[in-house]
Order: C-alpha cells, then sequence, then structure tokens
C-alpha cells in the first residue's frame, strides 16, 4: 500500500521551491537543493510531484487562478458602484467629491488584493520574469500581460466610454499603463526582504492614474463634498459659501 502524502511536506517543498526558482530559475533549480532547504528526502519529492517542471506548473497554475477570481471579483464590485453611484467624472475629480473619494476607496482597496497577491507571490513571479527562458513557461507571464491590458481595456471602455466628457484616451494604452506598473512593482518586490505598505503603494498608484503627479491645488470644502447630482441652485449657494466676497450672479 502506498505511502499516504504528507500535506505539510508538500507546503515545505513549495516553500523551498519558490526560493530555488527565484533565485536559480527553472533550468538551475535542484530537486536536491529544493529537498535540503526543506529538510526532506528526494523521495519524500517524488511522493508529491513526478519533476521540479511539474511542481512549478502547479504554482503557476495557482497563480493564474487567483489572478482569474480577483479579476472577476474587481468588475463585479466595479459594476456594483457604476450601478449605484454612477462613474466619477472630471467634476467629480477637479472638486474631490465624495462620489470622487468613494471611487478612489473602492479602487484602492482593489489595488491593495492584487499587490498582496504579488507579494505572496513574488518569488514565482520573479522566476517567471527572469527565470523561465529556455523553458515551457517562458511565455506565461507575457501571455498574461497581454490578457491583462485586453481586460483593462474592455473594462476601461465599458465604465468610461459613455461619457461624452471622458478624456480621449487608448484603452490599449492604459491597460498597458496599468498593467505595466504592476509588472514592474512585482519585480521590485522580488528585490525587497521587507514587506513595503501596500495600502500607500495603492493610494499613491490611485492618484496618479486619476490626478497626475501635479501638486493639487487646495480645494474648498464645501466643493469636496458637493455631489455632482446637485441642482443648480445649490451649486451656487456652495459657491458663495466657499467665496463670500463674490457677488451674486445676476439672473436674466
Amino acid at each position: 500500500m502506498p505511502r499516504p502524502a504528507d500535506p505539510k511536506a508538500r507546503s515545505a517543498l513549495i516553500a523551498s521551491a519558490r526560493a530555488e526558482f527565484a533565485k536559480r530559475g527553472v533550468k538551475g533549480a535542484r530537486i536536491s537543493d529544493i529537498t535540503a532547504a526543506s529538510g526532506l528526502s528526494k523521495g519524500a519529492f517524488y511522493l508529491h510531484f513526478p519533476s521540479k517542471e511539474a511542481l512549478f506548473a502547479a504554482l503557476v497554475e495557482g497563480f493564474l487562478e487567483a489572478l482569474e477570481r480577483l479579476a472577476t471579483e474587481r468588475l463585479s464590485r466595479m459594476e456594483r458602484f457604476r450601478a449605484e453611484y454612477g462613474m466619477p467624472g472630471p467634476g467629480d475629480v477637479a472638486t474631490r467629491s465624495e462620489r470622487y473619494r468613494a471611487f478612489l476607496r473602492l479602487e484602492a482597496a482593489l489595488d491593495v488584493e492584487m499587490l498582496e497577491l504579488m507579494w505572496d507571490q513574488r518569488e514565482l513571479v520573479t522566476a517567471l520574469i527572469v527565470g523561465s527562458q529556455g523553458t515551457a513557461f517562458e511565455s506565461v507571464m507575457w501571455d498574461v500581460v497581454d490578457r491583462e491590458v485586453d481586460r483593462i481595456a474592455r473594462e476601461f471602455h465599458h465604465l468610461r466610454g459613455e461619457q461624452p466628457d471622458t478624456p480621449d484616451v487608448d484603452p490599449s494604452l492604459f491597460g498597458s499603463f496599468v498593467v505595466g506598473t504592476y509588472l514592474l512593482l512585482a519585480r521590485r518586490m522580488g528585490r525587497l526582504t521587507q514587506k513595503p505598505d501596500l495600502a500607500a503603494w495603492a493610494v499613491g498608484l490611485q492618484r496618479l492614474m486619476h490626478e497626475g503627479s501635479l501638486p493639487r491645488e487646495p480645494v474648498p470644502l464645501a466643493a469636496a463634498y458637493a455631489r455632482p447630482s446637485s441642482p443648480p441652485s445649490t451649486r451656487r449657494r456652495h459657491a458663495r459659501a466657499a467665496n463670500p466676497h463674490r457677488p451674486p450672479r445676476k439672473r436674466p
């Protein structure tokens, strides 16, 4: 009767293999080094995986499944936001309205989830980017990049395309900007020894994407909290409250 596989041994092998793959690449990693680092025998390795390539493939499959789950959840939550509040427009960004700030909070929370996945999988991502050349896995990361650029471009067009005052930005260019940023951050994570403040990263990413790098001008409190859907009379009251020396506008 074959000996049952120990799930703790499998987890130890995976942890050691991630480090070896990131350090030496798929070709350079050796089963003997993986088992030595995990304190297990080669027999224990082969009880769980037929080869180091099979182990790496299992890691890649789990990573791709996690990416797909996050992408699906992101689209679902963005659709719910749009249905309930509508998408913020340039006026919301200019005044940093409550709707815009709620949108940023949602985007930042979703970005943190993605950054957490990248941090957790940083060794695997490093191996995919710089350690998979000459193997069956060398195109995996770039296939992911192409797929994510297309997905984000579709979402950008879908979520923003209905606004006539949206700047004329090529959705594919926007998708490339977002995915390229994440790819570089993932590569940077592979070099870090301490976990960065991912929440601060997420907030910074959202500000850069929606407001650019120019310093923000102070916005009157009333204008920052005014909803874009307020009637004209309400907007005029807010404007007078923000600037009491401004003469009242004469009606025609």
